[in-house]
């Protein structure tokens, strides 16, 4: 007997405090290679008795995206985010898409906290905190939600808790990796405390964004994770860990990055008029300049779209073009959040509009961004083994949306 349900899918809750944590921009190989150098011993203990597999995000691949689908446990055409900027139908002008007004379901979190869990969301970027938080305050139900970036601000009134700072220590820099792990601590100390039961914890990819798997401020910052994710197992946590999306280069050998101006190619073909909207834009340019693998292509002339996704398709590092209602259907988008045409572009190459629009004076190491298909493949790890049942579920096409479902329901 499932104890509630969100959005067609019941979950039955643990005993003892369950933690789900996103590791924001997580390729394997981030931890293939951590586990391989000795950087990770507590996540080797968790394996040993868990299990790790792979799960396939949404596209695109980016963190609004895929957050909200892994707190609702549905696609993207079901919670209604198509990016983390759009260009709503509206009112005719771009926005980011980082309120709770733009999602359309319930929330796994705001249905554990109404079950009487104590509900915590944490995440590193205060761009989620609202999104994904809904019902979390509501009258009658104990839940907190505050982020990394913000954790000075926080207030019982409008976050669920106050005194972060007492309870974490001093709020980092969101351009770290601090911002990450403090996200990680403050899990643990809501479970020490007694405050949480129920968790979600989103990290930030701003190392991700800088370092290769190999390089040792890629193998500084897991070795730091493994410690924390220590805690919370020790704490008798059930833990599920998955990503949002992984990570590539987008960069020529020099270390020049790839990048396919859309807009201005478009101009130079068919004349100005036809708009590219990057949905990788957020508040946070320093990670990838808003350059991503998959933009939208809004057109002065729709009716052209065959002829104009035909032509996109020629060229060099663009892998697929997918007029408006088959881009819906194949990647179970919401049809009136996205342009005319949706374009992906190579595991090595960016998509953008004119160089005007992308500072890229911020970049201090060559540029690895993410977005398209081959930043999808993530993650998958729990911390007991799987049931018979979740196994079988587990050798077919298991998403990362999934996690709390396996956390929840699948482990023995």
């Amino acid at each position: 007997m499932d104890d509630f349900t969100v959005n067609g899918r019941g979950y039955r809750l643990p005993e003892g405090p369950v933690a789900v944590v996103c590791v924001d921009g997580c390729e394997d190989d981030y931890l293939t290679e951590a586990l391989a150098r000795g950087r990770m011993p507590h996540m080797e203990t968790i394996l040993k008795g868990g299990w790790r597999g792979m799960a396939r995000g949404a596209l695109p691949s980016f963190t609004n995206v895929n957050n909200a689908a892994i707190v609702t446990g549905v696609p993207p055409v079901e919670t209604g985010l198509s990016g983390n900027f759009f260009l709503d139908p509206e009112t005719g002008e771009e926005v980011m898409m980082n309120s709770s007004d733009f999602l359309r379901c319930g929330t796994i979190l705001s249905g554990a906290a109404q079950m009487g869990r104590k509900v915590a969301m944490v995440t590193a970027k205060e761009k989620l905190r609202d999104l994904l938080s809904p019902g979390l305050l509501a009258e009658g139900v104990t839940g907190m939600a505050f982020s990394s970036e913000k954790a000075a601000e926080a207030r019982v009134s409008t976050h669920g808790i106050e005194n972060v700072e007492e309870l974490v220590g001093d709020t980092p820099p969101i351009y770290s990796g601090e911002a990450s792990v403090y996200v990680l601590r403050a899990g643990v100390a809501l479970v020490e405390s007694g405050q949480a039961d129920f968790l979600y914890l989103s990290l930030t990819d701003y190392i991700q964004h800088k370092y290769a798997p190999d390089e040792e401020g890629a193998l500084e910052f897991y070795e730091a994770l493994d410690a924390e994710l220590g805690r919370l197992r020790e704490l008798g946590c059930r833990l599920g860990i998955t990503a949002d999306h992984g990570m590539n280069a987008k960069c020529r050998e020099d270390g020049s990055p790839r990048v396919i101006y859309l807009e201005d190619e478009l101009a130079g073909k068919f004349g100005a008029g036809d708009k590219v909207i990057c949905p990788i834009t957020d508040p946070y340019v320093v990670h990838h300049g808003a350059l991503g693998s998959y933009v939208t292509v809004h057109l002065r002339e729709p009716a052209r779209a065959g002829e104009i996704a035909e032509w996109i398709g020629e060229l060099e590092g663009v892998t697929e073009v997918m007029e408006k209602n088959e881009a819906a259907d194949q990647l179970e988008l919401p049809i009136d959040r996205i342009g005319d045409l949706v374009v992906m572009g190579a595991a090595d190459t960016v998509l953008g509009r004119s160089p005007e629009y992308h500072d890229l004076s911020q970049l201090d190491r060559p540029l690895r961004s993410h977005g398209g298909r081959f930043e999808t493949m993530v993650p998958f790890i729990f911390s007991g083994p799987l049931n018979e049942e979740y196994q079988a579920k587990a050798d077919a096409d298991p998403r990362n949306f999934d996690v709390f479902e396996y956390v929840c329901n699948g482990l023995d």
